[in-house]
């Protein structure tokens, strides 16, 4: 029997679910101690990553292929930075972090997300506080989780008040994210049918443009480079970001460049980027691009036949639609981190919201071009965090006998196989291996991870 999330993706997708025979996910689901099941809706996004890949393979070739996809392989992938390495060591935190959650005035809890410099000086300015855990403590002590919280996004932080599930279900915007579809593909422009371009993989030629930050738009990206996409990943020299494990693993496969849209001669530069690719990725709020004219109506009129992608925390319509927000934030709104009699919360044992919908976004991503390569036209994909979050949330939970003496992590001969090493400018690179397995043109990185900026920005030739 075919697996039902697999088939409720091709179902959002307008395709038969007998597209869904090659695929075979083997393994147990129950494989993380949480009781959300994301792990299974999750390999089902990667799995139809693998085979939107293997449809562009087989509109290209003729020849069809079979998609495989182990659950260890799936749920480790789900929280990838976890398992990166660099010389055979991992990444040391940030010893002055103070993202985390804090007790409020009434006992209740508030997370704080302030990995980015930019909204954590936000966060200090909303409390009042220095750049250190213990003044962050005593402030946020003598606060309101709500006001704090609205005090927060009104300076530019970002954070969330610790919620039930209940409480959440009383919000407008729980509303809005519930009945909004995982994912969309709308047309938004018309231009003639486009075939892919040759190569010996299913996405070779294809060009990406990546504009996103952290793990849901640069996992999708990634997955566009294991099929064999360029994807230039595009940041700027005073934007900020994570820097390893995160920024690491997610480069993996992918130039990098800076670009500044506040020159107009590299503005210039960027239209000429747009102009010459197949995909472009954005992850800013909605709306937030428009002004420098990359909405996607601009670029269905730049480039016609353009697929445009794009997330955001909580979706293009509701309340909170215009939101800042990380996986992290969204589980501090939805109940996911919220624990029984005010204990401390707890966050998921991976970044589920993140990874399927990067995965979500690289299997619509490739029905889009599918469909520009057969019908034409220029096209809008999106989903959201938010989204995600509700699709799996609904789906029911284990209970506590059947997940709470799981281990914490997989055992080490599961972990050998799937894990993978290359040498790049940070150093000895230890990383999981491409979770999908493709039978005729099976997923690799032809890049190796490197620094932001490392690239110029000009794309390499075509095959």
């Amino acid at each position: 029997m075919s697996n039902p999330h697999l088939l409720h993706l091709l179902q959002l997708a307008g395709l038969p679910a007998a597209m869904a025979e090659p695929v075979a996910i083997s393994g147990a689901d129950l494989l993380l101690a949480t009781p959300y099941k994301f792990v299974a809706p999750g390999a089902a996004c990667i799995a139809a990553a693998g085979l939107a890949a293997a449809e562009l393979w087989r509109l290209k070739s003729g020849r069809t292929q079979q998609v495989s996809l182990d659950m260890y392989a799936a749920a480790a992938a789900l929280r990838s930075p976890r398992y990166l390495k660099i010389d055979g060591k991992k990444p040391q935190e940030d010893a002055a972090k103070i993202t985390g959650f804090y007790q409020l005035k009434d006992g209740r809890w508030i997370y704080l997300h302030c990995n980015f410099p930019n909204v954590r000086d936000g966060n200090l300015k909303a409390l009042g506080a220095a750049f250190n855990k213990e003044s962050v403590t005593k402030a946020v002590a003598q606060r309101d989780g709500l006001e704090l919280e609205a005090a927060m996004f009104e300076a530019g932080g970002c954070g969330g008040f610790i919620r039930s599930e209940a409480e959440w279900e009383t919000l407008a915007h729980q509303k809005s994210a519930a009945k909004i579809p995982l994912f969309e593909i709308v047309k938004i422009g018309e231009a003639p049918a486009q075939p892919l371009p040759q190569g010996s993989r299913p996405l070779s030629g294809i060009r990406m443009l990546d504009l996103t930050r952290v793990l849901a738009g640069p996992a999708c990206a990634k997955a566009f480079a294991e099929h064999g996409a360029d994807v230039m990943r595009v940041t700027r020299k005073d934007l900020p970001d994570l820097g390893p494990p995160s920024d690491v693993d997610t480069g993996i496969g992918k130039l990098q460049t800076h670009i500044d849209m506040r020159d107009a001669g590299q503005a210039q530069i960027m239209r000429g980027l747009v102009r010459d690719c197949d995909v472009f990725l954005q992850g800013y709020r909605p709306g937030a691009l428009a002004a420098r004219g990359l909405s996607p109506e601009a670029l269905a009129q730049t480039r016609p036949g353009i697929v445009y992608v794009t997330l955001s925390a909580w979706g293009h319509e509701g309340p909170w639609k215009d939101k800042r927000g990380y996986d992290t934030v969204v589980q501090s709104f939805n109940g996911m981190a919220w624990r029984p009699d005010n204990q401390k919360p707890a966050f998921l044992p991976g970044s589920p919201h993140d990874y399927i919908a990067g995965y979500v976004l690289a299997f619509a991503a490739m029905v889009a071009l599918h469909r520009r390569a057969t019908i034409g036209g220029s096209w809008l994909v999106r989903t959201s965090l938010a989204g995600a979050g509700e699709w799996f949330r609904g789906l029911g939970r284990y209970t506590p006998a059947e997940y709470q003496n799981l281990p914490s992590e997989f055992p080490p001969e599961i972990m050998q196989r799937l894990l993978m090493e290359h040498d790049s400018p940070w150093g000895r690179v230890t990383h999981l291996a491409p979770a999908v397995q493709l039978s005729e043109t099976p997923g690799r990185w032809e890049r190796p991870a490197s620094p932001r900026g490392t690239h110029a920005p000009i794309w390499p030739d075509r095959g």
